[in-house]
Parts: structure tokens; sequence; C-alpha cells
């Protein structure tokens, strides 16, 4: 499928013209039986990599062979985070979502990006981002049908779940990092599925979490699914900048309309300033210490 506008054109949307993309979700189940399940990855995506992209690949096939009877993909998103994250090596909204939205129109035929995170002129936090994407799909559109021709009463809403590496993973389970109510609302309300990283011990994450969740009457771990990687990829947007800075090749190792589109623009020739402190879809820290992570665990349970 080919862009409407031409390669070498960033993206130019703001908030006062924003629409949710749909054009490549699936609003009719193939198996009624089943609970419409759509994937959201949120990051920094600079640039986007094929290992991205494979996520949402590799999910499907977990469900398919894992989940089989209790859901069915009909739709993947990506969304980028906004300028206001500050990051090293950040390129500009403009310049990753049009990376994004080139990299699935030439790759996928089911995945699509979301624009809503990227021009907000604020940080959004991660729960905020499930929670506007399931708005869209099952208050705005009004679900999924569960077969042909269903009446709008017969609609099913859709399961909006977090999708990630588990460097992810493993941030949200470091006291102090996310706060204790974001981690329930995503993890009790969305769930996650995280696929294995090399380098990101994935067991070692669950422990706190599941301490957390305890503390609380939930079980999280119940909604956080770990996919294996049965061929290595761990490709890294950090690596290919440093790759391009050096003047590297980085054939293969992204699509190949993302690589003239930063050839064209001139992206990540600069040496970065600071360093790489946080994860691609991890928050700003804002939360520390054990004491503060025991006062947001009583308010959750009071809530």
């Amino acid at each position: 499928m080919s862009s409407a506008t031409s390669p070498s054109t960033p993206s130019c949307q703001t908030l006062s013209d924003y629409h949710f993309p749909s054009h490549r979700l699936s609003r009719t189940l193939t198996d009624l039986s089943k609970t419409p399940l759509v994937l959201v990855a949120c990051g920094s995506f600079s640039p986007i990599t094929h290992m991205h992209l494979r996520m949402f690949e590799m999910a499907v096939d977990h469900v398919r062979q894992n989940m089989s009877d209790e859901y069915e993909v009909v739709g993947g998103y990506l969304s980028p985070v906004s300028d206001r994250y500050n990051k090293a090596g950040l390129a500009s909204a403009t310049h990753r979502i049009r990376m994004c939205e080139l990299a699935c129109d030439q790759t996928s035929q089911w995945i699509m990006v979301d624009p809503w995170e990227a021009i907000q002129t604020e940080y959004q936090p991660t729960a905020l981002v499930l929670d506007h994407v399931s708005h869209e799909i099952n208050d705005i559109l009004g679900g999924i049908a569960p077969y042909a021709g269903a009446p709008q009463s017969e609609h099913r809403r859709a399961h909006v779940s977090l999708l990630s590496g588990s460097d992810l993973l493993q941030t949200m389970s470091q006291p102090g990092v996310w706060s204790i109510p974001d981690l329930d609302h995503i993890l009790s309300g969305y769930g996650i599925f995280v696929v294995e990283r090399s380098g990101s011990a994935v067991h070692d994450a669950l422990a706190p979490l599941k301490e957390w969740s305890n503390d609380l009457g939930k079980d999280w771990l119940e909604n956080i699914h770990v996919i294996r990687q049965l061929i290595a990829n761990d490709i890294s947007s950090t690596g290919i900048r440093q790759f391009l800075r050096q003047g590297m090749s980085v054939h293969y190792l992204l699509p190949a309309c993302v690589i003239e589109y930063i050839r064209e623009h001139g992206l990540y020739r600069e040496v970065e300033e600071g360093k790489e402190k946080r994860s691609s879809s991890m928050p700003p820290l804002s939360r520390k210490g054990k004491e503060k992570e025991r006062e947001m665990v009583k308010a959750v349970k009071g809530g």
C-alpha cells in the first residue's frame, strides 16, 4: 500500500485536525466466539526499526498459538511519544510520525500509526494513551462487529493491550519510576504483551510487580504475557543512531523507505547531548523512594 503523501514530506497533523486512524482496523470478527484484541506499542521510534515491526507479528503468533480460544487480533498501533519527552536522540515528532507511517504503509497490511500522543503539547503517560485508543475504538467507532451485518447493540468492545520489549517491563519493576496507580491501571485494565530482549531479565522484573499487586489484592502477572524470541533480534534505535553518526550502513536493519527518509532530511548526524537514561517508552522520572511508593499503594487501596 503506497502512501498518499510524498515520502519526503513530514507529517503536519495538529490537534485541531486530528483524526483517529482506522483504515486497517478489522471491524468484523472472523470468529464470533472471540474477543477483539488491539495491540498498542508506545515509544520514541527514533527511528523505527524492523524490531519494532516484528514485535507485532510475534504478538499475533503468540495469541494464535497460546490464546486462540480467547482473542482475535483486529488491529495494531504505533504511538510515537511527543517532543516533550525530552530524550537524547529524539527527532521531531513530525519526522518520527512520518517514518512510522512509511514503515507501516510499505511493510504491513494491518499496523497503523496513531499520531495523537506525538502531537500533544505535554507528555502523555502510557495509561492515558491506552485510554485514548480504547475510547476511539469502542466509544467513537462503536466497537467491533461479531459477524457481518450485526446490529450495533451486538458490537463488542475491543480489548486494548500494551505491546513492548522486556526493557520496558524492567522499568515498571523499578521503585519510583512508574506510579503504582498507573501500573495498576495498565496491568489490571489492559495488560501487556512483552517481547524478550537480550540483557533484560523478565523474571527478575516480575517479582516486585507480583509483590506490589499482592499488596493491592490484585494479580497483575495474569495480564503479563511474555513472548519468547525464537530468532534473536536486538536491533535498537540507539544503535541505529550510533551507526548513522559514524557513517556506517544501516541497510536491512530498518525499512528502506525509512533509510531514504533519514537520508533526505539529514537526520541523526549530530552528536547527541546527554546520555540515554530511559527506556524508549519509559515515563519521565517523577516519583522516587520506597516511602512515596507506600503512600501511593495506600491511595490505590483506599480508592
